[in-house]
C-alpha cells in the first residue's frame, strides 16, 4: 500500500516537472517569436515563472516524499521567484516605455499613454 502511494506521488511529481519544462519551452518560443520588448517580457514573466515554479515544486516534493528530506530552501526559492519575477518584468517594461521604446505596429491600445495624459 505504501509503495502504491509513493508511485502515485512520483507520477504526480513527474507530471509537475514535465508541465514546468513545457511551460519553459513555450516561454522560450515566445521570446523568440514575439515582436517587441513588451510582449517578450510578458512571455518571460508568465510562462517562465510558472514553469520554473512547477519544476522547483516538483523537486521539492520529490525530496520530501521520496527521500524524506524537507528542503526549506527549495520552498523559499519558489516563493522568491513567485514574488520577484513578475515585479522585475513589470519594472523592465515600465522603464522601456519611459525610455521611449515603441511597441509593435500591431499594438492597438496604449493604456499607459492615456494615464500619463490624465496626470499632466
Amino acid at each position: 500500500m505504501n509503495d502504491l502511494i509513493q508511485n502515485i506521488a512520483i507520477s504526480f511529481i513527474m507530471v509537475l516537472i514535465l508541465i514546468g519544462a513545457l511551460l519553459s519551452l513555450v516561454s522560450t518560443i515566445g521570446l523568440l517569436r514575439l515582436p517587441d520588448v513588451y510582449t517578450r517580457t510578458h512571455a518571460a514573466s508568465k510562462a517562465s515563472t510558472l514553469g520554473v515554479m512547477m519544476m522547483m515544486f516538483g523537486t521539492f516534493l520529490y525530496f520530501w516524499i521520496v527521500k524524506g528530506h524537507f528542503n526549506a530552501e527549495l520552498f523559499l526559492a519558489v516563493l522568491f521567484i513567485f514574488i520577484t519575477a513578475p515585479v522585475g518584468a513589470h519594472l523592465i517594461t515600465r522603464s522601456a516605455y519611459y525610455y521611449g521604446v515603441e511597441p509593435s505596429k500591431s499594438t492597438s491600445h496604449d493604456d499607459l499613454k492615456e494615464t500619463n495624459v490624465d496626470q499632466s
